[in-house]
Parts: C-alpha cells; structure tokens; sequence
C-alpha cells in the first residue's frame, strides 16, 4: 500500500474513536463473541461497528429489512453530547444497534469533520463490559507494535481507549466507569 494511503488509513482510523466515544453513551451489552475469564464469569464483549458518512440510519434501516429484529437509533440532536457538537451534525446518527436473537450490529456516522472516512474500511471490533482490569490487560497486550491512537483513559462515560494493532486492525475498548 502506498505510503499516502497508509497515512491516510491511519488517520480515518484513529478518528473513529469519536464517533465511538459520543456512542459509549448509549452502551449497551452487545454480544458477537463473549470473552470468558478462566473461572467461566462473563468479562468482555466483541462487538462489530460500522462507521457511515451521514448515511448510518438509512443503512440501519436497510439492514433490519434484511434481517428483521428491533432498530434503536439516537441522533445527535437527541444525546447529551448535542451542546458539544455543531449544528451540521446535529441530524447524524450518534448511535444505532440492530438486534436479531445472537445478531447484533452496532454503527454511527462518522463525526469528526477534521477527518475523512476511506471508503472500504469503516469497521472496528469493539471490546466492551467487564472488568475494567481484563480490559487494561487487553488492551496492553494488543498495545505491543500496535499504534495507540487513544490511550486508556476515564472519560464522561467510563474509560475508553482504542488502537490500530500490529496487523493494521482497529480495536475500540470500553469499560463502565463503575468498572474502574
């Protein structure tokens, strides 16, 4: 891949966060895969999330003609974070979650103007719930080569951290505050 485009990959990935970070308000204990501690106890949740350009209901909406299952979509203008936000997003899908029995799916519209989406590579795995503890040690340990675009840190909405790991996968992680 040429150099500009590795930049630029980086950059649309690193920006996801704050589309991921605005949504942690509305988390939720989704479920693809349930990471298990040793002792069988529940501790994480991967989860997938699709990133759109303003078009995240309408794509919502089509997925749940495909699928069936029950839509939950926030707007901007709808969320606590409307006051921190500027009034061209305001009709931008901060949150949507498709449910159908095991099929979940988890999306946003891209919120960070000073970034452009790359089309193509609007998907994140998303690491949430549990101890905030398992996820510090995850997130350490899929820190190693990677490129830590969020460190692990408390936000308004519990802790959230996020990276681009060795292999060029973006990783979003999130623990309730409680959790910490």
């Amino acid at each position: 891949m040429p150099a500009d485009r590795r930049g630029s990959r980086r950059q649309f990935l690193a920006s996801a966060s704050s589309a991921l970070a605005l949504s942690m308000l509305f988390n939720r204990r989704e479920a693809r895969a349930v990471i298990l501690d040793p002792k069988g106890d529940t501790m994480m949740t991967l989860t997938p999330y699709l990133l759109f350009d303003g078009t995240c209901l309408q794509a919502m909406q089509f997925y749940q003609s495909v699928f069936g299952g029950e839509l939950k979509a926030i707007k901007v203008k709808d969320s606590p974070a409307r006051n921190s936000m500027p009034p061209f997003q305001q009709e931008k899908t901060i949150n949507a979650h498709l449910q159908n029995g095991a099929l979940q799916i988890s999306a946003s519209d891209w919120l960070r103007p000073d970034r452009t989406p790359i089309r193509g590579n609007t998907v994140c795995l998303y690491l949430s719930g549990g101890a905030f503890q398992q996820l510090r040690a995850t997130f350490e340990k899929l820190s190693e080569g990677a490129e830590v675009t969020d460190p692990l840190k408390e936000m308004f909405f519990g802790w959230y951290g996020a990276l681009n790991d060795r292999f060029g996968v973006r990783w979003m992680f999130q623990a309730n505050r409680q959790d910490g």
